[in-house]
């Protein structure tokens, strides 16, 4: 019997030397398996590793390309510098002005040594007494307001959905997840050797009767759920699908985390937990409201989960530092996350402007060249390329230009079922380099992919 990756290792050779180029569309499976006189389970077992090693891409309906771009590592888009692009709409990091002098003033009387003695002392689980009470004051929303006794804390956000699903999950379990979810999501599920599960949505994001239909074949042991801002098509839920997915899993028993990352942008969209409190693990933390290298990560558990989760916080060494901690509370008395946080919606808000003028307006004068779907507070845009366009070819044409786009394969959980799709990072970039790039985008969107007639 044929080593499917030793045929694998053949073909990758051809893709990484040229002989196959980016774009070049592989045979279908069954006549690959023919030409090399292998079982067809084998062919697919060959398809499936280079897929794997993120130099092919299969795309339903249509077939297995070599990749235009390279491979997006799950979780990298979002959380670090993984470009040399002079414009980077991957990452997505929003920035106020006067950021650094407002927390550096407010930082200053940590520094005593008394008071910093205090501070550097290791950080617990559930924080302080102080800590609790001033994450409830901030995350509290109409409708619901976290109870302080049921407050974790961890390094960041990444952290608390971990020790969350940790908590939850056995490996081998499985995780009811949007079709397209945070990559970082995907990541987290491969270390705990948890498996995703996609369900299907609408413009509002899950759909009850789909969640029901993939509980009832096989159990979900959890639901992760981006309601507010969903990243990266920015929708919201209505509370009319919040309360038929709340009073779902509530007879399922399905325990939900929650997260609220982008949360503070929409102060009008309530808590999912609000409709199943004693299931819902709400997610949270400092990054977007303040920044990304002096954060918390807050996890609001359900009545009697504090024990168990506390636990996984422990043992994955997710707990926030004490100084952190002691940080965000003077941010969040002081005022200064609140002024943030409006400034951050403020500009939010300009840069929506700035996209509706430079991409989507134009897109609408060459007669609508794709779908853009955004919500006027978001720091995102999710672009629905059009035909020819796929995403690994646009994203490396965006690149070719020096802008840098997060491909869809990013967030699709699901790598056979990719959208031809990607996500525009607004909060990074100055407000000019922005406009620039928008406008180039929509210039090459236009113009086709490379190698088209009238491309």
């Amino acid at each position: 019997m044929a080593d499917f990756r030793l045929i694998a290792d053949r073909i990758a050779e051809d893709i990484v030397t040229g002989r196959l180029g980016p774009g070049q569309q592989l045979p279908p499976q069954r006549w690959f398996a023919r030409r090399h006189r292998i079982a067809p389970s084998t062919a697919g077992r060959v398809y499936g590793e280079l897929v794997r090693r993120g130099l092919v891409v299969g795309e339903v309906g249509r077939g297995t390309f070599v990749r235009a771009a390279p491979a997006v590592a799950q979780g990298r888009a979002l959380i670090e510098t993984a470009t040399s692009a002079p414009v980077n709409l991957e990452l997505n990091y929003p920035s106020a002005a006067g950021q650094s002098e407002l927390v550096a003033a407010s930082l200053a009387p940590l520094l005593r040594a008394d008071v910093l003695t205090e501070a550097m002392r290791p950080g617990a689980a559930d924080g302080t007494a102080a800590a609790r009470e001033s994450a409830a004051r901030l995350l509290a929303v109409p409708g619901w307001r976290p109870d302080p006794a049921q407050l974790l804390f961890t390094g960041n956000a990444r952290q608390a959905i971990a020790a969350a699903l940790a908590s939850l999950v056995r490996p081998g379990g499985r995780v009811g997840v949007e079709e397209l979810t945070y990559p970082l999501v995907k990541e987290i599920a491969g270390r705990l050797g948890v498996v995703l599960v996609p369900l299907a949505g609408d413009a509002e994001g899950v759909r009850p009767d789909a969640l029901a239909a993939v509980h009832r074949a096989a159990p979900l042991s959890a639901l992760y759920l981006q309601p507010t801002l969903h990243n990266p098509t920015s929708s919201t839920m209505s509370e009319r699908r919040r309360g038929e997915l709340g009073d779902l899993v509530v007879a399922l028993g399905l325990p939900v985390v929650e997260d609220r990352i982008w949360s503070f942008l929409r102060p009008d969209a309530a808590a999912f937990a609000a409709h199943a409190p004693g299931l819902t693990h709400v997610v949270d933390g400092l990054s977007k409201r303040v920044a990304p290298g002096l954060t918390v990560g807050f996890l609001v558990v359900p009545e009697g989960r504090a024990e168990a989760v506390g636990a996984a916080v422990r043992s994955g060494g997710w707990s926030a530092g004490r100084f952190a901690l002691e940080a965000a509370v003077r941010w969040t008395a002081d005022g200064v996350v609140r002024r943030l946080v409006e400034e951050k919606r403020a500009d939010a808000a300009r840069r929506q402007a700035i996209l509706t003028k430079h991409l989507t307006a134009h897109l609408t004068e060459q007669g609508g060249v794709g779908t853009v779907r955004t919500d006027p507070h978001a720091y995102f845009a999710w672009w629905e390329l059009p035909t020819p366009w796929r995403a690994d070819t646009f994203t490396a044409a965006a690149a070719a230009h020096g802008i840098a786009v997060t491909p869809g394969t990013a967030f699709a959980v699901d790598p056979h079922r990719t959208p031809d799709a990607v996500r525009l990072g607004l909060a990074s970039a100055p407000e000019e380099e922005l406009a620039r790039a928008l406008r180039t985008l929509a210039a090459v969107a236009a113009g086709g992919p490379p190698g088209r007639a009238g491309g």
